[in-house]
């Protein structure tokens, strides 16, 4: 069994940290957790990994001379302005530094707290950073439920049969918390008019995703196996991406253009796959009348254990309001893996580069609140969402932030969780 699915003493669930806000009920980054993530903090730009409400300096904690081995030079890959070169390491190497730091933080160390508190910076008191600029993006589209519910009763044959994606925008891939300019475009004034204007997006929606960046994993020709993809995951976030209905709905002859590519935002913290370990469940089968699994994504163990169970939430808030709930679903219910989607991105012998970003498209189940985006809740003859104040939505309106949490739960382990995908709608700029 390899790194990625084994469990280890770093998912001890008694673990304790001597960092007490790790060890708080609700916290995403318990010490089970450790995700990597870029951080700014005195106008230096640098790797560090989320504990509790603090960050561990690993630029630091390399100066203090007490990893060594290939944990020291995990480390030392994480020290720079990009996560690029630690994910370049050997998932061993990455795998060491975990189990180091797990060890270094863990309650019984606390003779070393003198030296290891000098390493640990408050989350508040830095500014998080895009953890690598991807080389590429692929969104796929891995819900049948999205699918089903976006224009046709059941998905096409190709839905079923191969994980469809759009090649992404990845220049605009964005952290969170960047604010989220309403884009200028063309779209039909509406449906069947024949009217077409150029100016601010009326339909402005958002897509719950799930995503993963990648390890560097094959050459150009070269296909990859789904065991081998599975190698090539180096660890997940999650993804807002951002859809501009109107322009989408009105362009897309070949394919989503300008109504994605304006901004897709994702959580800062890469959790790895081998904090995910215990969270791993079977594959979803495939029921009567679906077609088979095709050679290429096959795989024992990835149907034995290539899924998630991970929940993930959205919460909209308008101007001046506190956040409420409009969606519920969980990775359980995606059509595709994500071994699967890194296989067929490869099929045809297209190579894929260390730090290249996929997402899972729209997680959607088949229960009315995992309906992951507001064209699935709001659009067709559908109540708009209500907010507090009495305001409704159908589409994302100035003003308005979008919240997707995620939390990776199972009985007898501790929960983790990614840290906060957010976005805030600005006002399109002004129409030339």
């Amino acid at each position: 069994m390899t790194t990625e699915f084994a469990l280890n003493v770093t998912h001890d669930p008694a673990r304790r940290s001597w960092v007490a806000a790790a060890n708080l009920p609700g916290t995403d980054f318990p010490i089970q957790n450790l995700p990597f993530g870029l951080f700014e903090h005195e106008g230096r730009v640098r790797g560090g990994v989320a504990l509790g409400d603090r960050v561990i300096d690993l630029a630091a904690l390399h100066a203090a001379g007490v990893l060594e081995g290939l944990a020291a030079q995990a480390a030392a890959a994480a020290c720079g302005a990009t996560l690029a070169p630690l994910l370049d390491c050997a998932p061993a190497a990455v795998s060491a530094l975990r189990a180091a730091l797990s060890a270094l933080f863990c309650e019984s160390n606390a003779g070393q707290r003198a030296v290891l508190e000098a390493v640990l910076l408050p989350l508040s008191e830095v500014s998080l950073r895009l953890p690598v600029r991807p080389p590429a993006f692929t969104d796929f589209c891995t819900s049948y439920d999205h699918i089903a519910r976006m224009g046709r009763k059941t998905p096409g044959l190709a839905a079923l049969s191969l994980p469809v994606a759009y090649n992404g925008r990845a220049s605009s891939v964005a952290v969170s918390g960047t604010p989220v300019q309403r884009p200028l475009g063309q779209f039909e004034t509406s449906p069947g008019s024949g009217e077409v204007r150029f100016g601010p997006e009326p339909m402005l929606d958002f897509e719950l995703e799930f995503g993963a960046w990648l390890r560097g994993g094959n050459a150009l020709g070269q296909a990859l196996t789904v065991e081998e993809a599975e190698q090539a995951l180096f660890g997940c976030c999650l993804v807002n991406d951002w859809s501009a209905r109107g322009i989408q709905f009105f362009e897309s002859v070949l394919g989503p253009y300008l109504g994605k590519s304006f901004i897709t935002t994702v959580s800062p913290w890469i959790v790895t796959m081998e904090a995910l370990a215990p969270f791993r469940i079977a594959a979803r089968g495939r029921g009567e009348g679906e077609p088979p699994l095709a050679v290429h994504l096959r795989g024992e163990r990835d149907v034995a254990a290539g899924a998630f169970a991970i929940e993930l939430t959205a919460d909209l808030a308008g101007p001046g309001l506190s956040p409420q709930r409009i969606v519920r679903t969980n990775t359980r219910d995606l059509y595709w893996t994500l071994a699967q989607m890194v296989t067929h991105q490869t099929s045809n012998g297209a190579p894929i580069e260390t730090g290249d970003l996929i997402a899972t498209g729209t997680v959607s189940g088949p229960e009315d609140e995992s309906r992951a985006c507001l064209a699935e809740i709001t659009l067709g003859d559908a109540a708009p969402v209500v907010l507090a104040d009495g305001s409704t939505r159908k589409m994302l309106a100035d003003g308005d932030t979008l919240f997707i949490h995620g939390r990776a739960v199972r009985d007898g382990f501790v929960p983790i969780g990614f840290g906060e995908c957010a976005g805030t709608i600005l006002p399109a700029r002004s129409v030339a």
